[in-house]
């Protein structure tokens, strides 16, 4: 027997002290971690993906969500994306402490996984640990993200099904919205819908759904007095059929990611980032003919 197999069947009889130490090999690289990768048994379990500007009111979202979805019976893992510090590559893992009401829920478990200095928040990390909870055999997987930038289009690449979380406040970006989530949310939530101009918000977003021919379904919530929850819920178990493009368009992503994790492996960026200092002291100093010089060396 092979080491990866006890873990393995730990994992599947849903030890979550086994889990978490196969998550943290695989995280970081350890021993047995690409032994444990490539005998996974990938269970069907839905990613549902949750992104949004900060302040949007994601982690108390999920926590009520959770809750709903417990009292119904279902295991629940959550995976919540903190940003990295790009100065001291620490990890500000605020989310655990938002949803610490859940901790000692024997059905939900929660890990945070810093981006690693992914730009839009997603490392191929994150497609790794998703795997191992998916061999875990939850009801559902939650993967919040850190909610700037790129990362509502870097979910997509993840999730089945990607919902973004918005506030009232943001009806003046409507045009932001058009120009890119269209394109990847399978829902929208507009919380804090007890916010003046939540109905007016809700009501243009309806609108610029039909105009583009989508079918995408617009909910109103107050997560922290749990009001529109259940419906939203409703919706995250109703049967969600994935096309065959959209399949492989997952894989391709998956595909992408860890090729590309390959290939960056061997970069160290602390190292990096010293030879840039020493470097750029040179008046002739230039990036393009550094980044040359440093793939060559690699």
């Amino acid at each position: 027997m092979d080491a990866a197999t006890p873990i393995l069947r730990a994992i599947e009889q849903g030890s979550f002290k086994v889990l978490a130490r196969a998550l943290t090999l695989v995280e970081n690289d350890l021993a047995l971690s690409s032994e444990l990768l490539q005998q996974l048994k990938i269970g069907p379990t839905s990613v549902i993906g949750i992104t949004g500007p900060p302040g949007a009111g994601k982690s108390t979202l999920i926590n009520s969500l959770v809750s709903h979805l417990v009292a119904q019976g279902k295991k629940i893992a959550i995976l919540a994306v903190d940003p990295t510090s790009p100065f001291n590559f620490g990890s500000l893992l605020g989310d655990r402490i938002r949803m610490a009401q859940q901790f000692n829920n024997p059905n939900v478990y929660i890990r945070s996984i810093a981006t690693r200095g992914a730009l839009g928040g997603i490392s191929a990390k994150t497609l790794e640990m998703i795997d191992v909870l998916k061999a875990a055999e939850f009801d559902l997987i939650i993967v919040e993200t850190v909610g700037v930038g790129q990362s509502e289009v870097e979910i997509a690449g993840l999730a089945d099904q990607t919902i973004v979380v918005l506030v009232p406040e943001a009806g003046d970006e409507i045009q932001h919205i058009k120009s890119g989530l269209m394109e990847i949310a399978q829902a929208f939530v507009v919380n804090k819908a007890d916010r003046e101009g939540a109905d007016t918000f809700a009501n243009n977003l309806k609108k610029l759904v039909r105009e583009n021919h989508q079918q995408i379904p617009v909910f109103k919530t107050v997560a922290d007095k749990n009001e529109g929850v259940a419906a939203f819920a409703e919706w995250l178990l109703s049967p969600q059929l994935l096309t065959n493009e959209r399949k492989k368009f997952l894989m391709a992503e998956k595909a992408y990611r860890l090729i590309q994790q390959q290939l960056m492996k061997d970069i160290d960026k602390k190292k990096l980032r010293q030879e840039i200092d020493e470097a750029i002291s040179d008046p002739s100093f230039n990036v393009y003919r550094f980044a040359l010089g440093w793939l060559k060396r690699s």
